[in-house]
């Protein structure tokens, strides 16, 4: 099989290392370049828009720098539990007060992502609703101080011990848990 746009430069603008593995599986060549942007959002956004407005954000940051033949890929992952958006925890007591309410609770889980050029700008996400099993209060601070997850929406990693212990059911795509919903990315970029 030929490469994707092989007379393209495809660009990641993520930090996360979840992000560039899961591209990487995809067997395209990349770069990594990275921003900080501010991910605020209107409180008036409905909850299953913030993902996909926060990753056109990170575009826009990016947009008067792309040259001509490069294709920006940014993202962004929103988890949604009983109307209330969790973004990434502040600090361990927002992060357990995360995991507590998924605890023995289902949620969704979406990933946007923005796909551009100097010409053309597609968005798009994807959902996966997650069923956890009942998380202990021992659980929730193994997995809280072994893993770290202060820069992962919803305080958890579908990849790491969590995920092997309390999630028992999937409905959807399992990499766009893990942030980026490849299938729609490979989809988009080979029809480009």
């Amino acid at each position: 099989m030929k490469t994707i746009l092989p007379e393209k430069r495809i660009i990641l603008a993520s930090k996360s290392p979840r992000r560039q593995e899961l591209l990487k599986g995809l067997d395209i060549a990349f770069e990594v370049r990275t921003k900080d942007v501010n991910e605020d959002f209107p409180a008036e956004l409905p909850d299953n828009q913030v993902a996909s407005f926060l990753a056109e954000k990170k575009a826009a940051a990016f947009e008067m720098d792309l040259k001509e033949g490069e294709i920006l890929i940014t993202s962004d992952t929103t988890v949604l539990i009983n109307n209330k958006v969790l973004n990434k925890p502040a600090d361990k007591v927002e992060a357990v007060k995360m995991l507590k309410m998924l605890s023995g609770n289902v949620h969704h889980v979406i990933s946007g992502v923005c796909i551009m050029d100097q010409h053309k700008k597609v968005v798009f996400d994807d959902i996966t609703e997650v069923h956890f099993k009942h998380l202990s209060d021992d659980e929730i601070d193994h997995y809280i101080d072994k893993y770290q997850p202060f820069d992962k929406a919803g305080s958890y990693g579908v990849q790491e011990w969590i995920g092997y212990a309390a999630v028992y059911r999937l409905e959807g795509s399992f990499y766009t848990v893990m942030g980026l919903p490849v299938h729609k990315v490979y989809e988009t970029l080979k029809n480009w």
